[in-house]
C-alpha cells in the first residue's frame, strides 16, 4: 500500500492536556500538506482551527473524553457547541460503566441523541476496548450499529492500552454493514497503520504516522516516536 493512502486514512491526532495553539496549527498544517482525513483536537481550539483550516481540512474534536461519564445532556452539549463552532466529525466516548451494568438502552440512547445533536456531521463512538471483555465488545458492536452512528472506534489512547488487531477482527465480524470501524492508540509504523487497514479499518487515529512519514522525507532513519496517542 503507498504511503499517500495510508495518510488519507489518518486522523491526525493532537489531545495531550497541555497542548498548545502553536502546535495545534503545526498539526493542522500537517494535516493539510499531507491529506489526512482530519485533524483530531482538544474542543477548546476547534472555532479557531477552522478558521484557520477552511475547507482545507476536516476538524475532528472529542467529546465526553477521555472517561465518558458525564451525564448524556452534557455531551449533547459539547457536541452542539463543537459543531457550532465549526467541527466536522465528533469522537464520543461511551460512558463504559453502563456497559457494565448492562444498561444497554440507556447507551443505545445517548449515542442516538450525540448523533442527534451532530446534524448530519459524523460520529464515532468510542468503547475503549481495553477495558471490555470480548462480550462487551461484541455487544457494543450491535448497539452502535443500531445507533445510527458512523463509525466504532477502538480507544480513546488515554486508557490501559489502544488498538488492537483482535479488537479491529472483532469488530469486523460484528458490526452491520454500513458502520465503519476506527483503530486509534498505539499505532506505531506503516506496517501497524497497513495491517489494521487490511483487517477493515477506514480510519486510524494516530499522532505518529505523518511524523514517521516526514522523517523519510528528511532520511532520518533513527527518528524517535513519542509514546502520545
Amino acid at each position: 500500500m503507498d504511503i499517500q493512502t495510508i495518510l488519507s486514512y489518518v486522523d491526525h491526532t493532537l489531545l495531550s492536556q497541555g497542548a498548545t495553539w502553536e502546535e495545534i496549527q503545526a498539526l493542522l498544517d500537517d494535516g493539510i500538506n499531507y491529506s489526512c482525513a482530519s485533524c483530531c483536537i482538544p474542543a477548546s481550539y476547534v472555532k479557531q482551527a477552522k478558521a484557520y483550516v477552511g475547507d482545507k481540512l476536516a476538524i475532528c474534536t472529542v467529546i465526553g473524553f477521555p472517561n465518558g461519564y458525564s451525564t448524556t445532556a452534557v455531551k449533547c452539549f459539547e457536541t452542539a457547541n463543537a459543531i457550532e463552532n465549526g467541527a466536522d466529525e465528533i469522537d464520543m466516548v461511551i460512558n463504559i460503566g453502563w456497559l457494565k451494568d448492562k444498561h444497554y438502552a440507556l447507551l443505545l440512547e445517548e449515542i442516538k441523541a450525540i448523533k442527534a445533536a451532530c446534524q448530519g456531521k459524523i460520529l464515532k463512538v468510542i468503547i475503549e476496548t481495553c477495558l471490555l471483555t470480548d462480550e462487551e465488545k461484541i455487544k457494543m458492536c450491535e448497539i452502535v450499529s443500531a445507533s445510527g452512528a458512523d463509525f466504532i472506534k477502538t480507544s480513546t489512547g488515554f486508557s490501559t492500552a489502544g488498538a488492537t488487531a483482535h479488537d479491529v477482527e472483532i469488530f469486523a465480524k460484528h458490526v452491520a454493514p454500513h458502520l465503519r470501524i476506527k483503530a486509534a492508540g498505539g499505532i506505531s509504523s506503516l506496517k501497524d497503520a497497513e495491517d489494521f487497514i487490511a483487517l477493515g479499518a477506514t480510519r486510524l487515529g494516530t499522532s505518529r504516522i505523518v511524523k514517521i512519514v516526514k522523517a523519510m522525507e528528511k532520511g532520518d532513519s533513527n527518528d524517535k516516536q513519542d509514546s502520545s496517542y
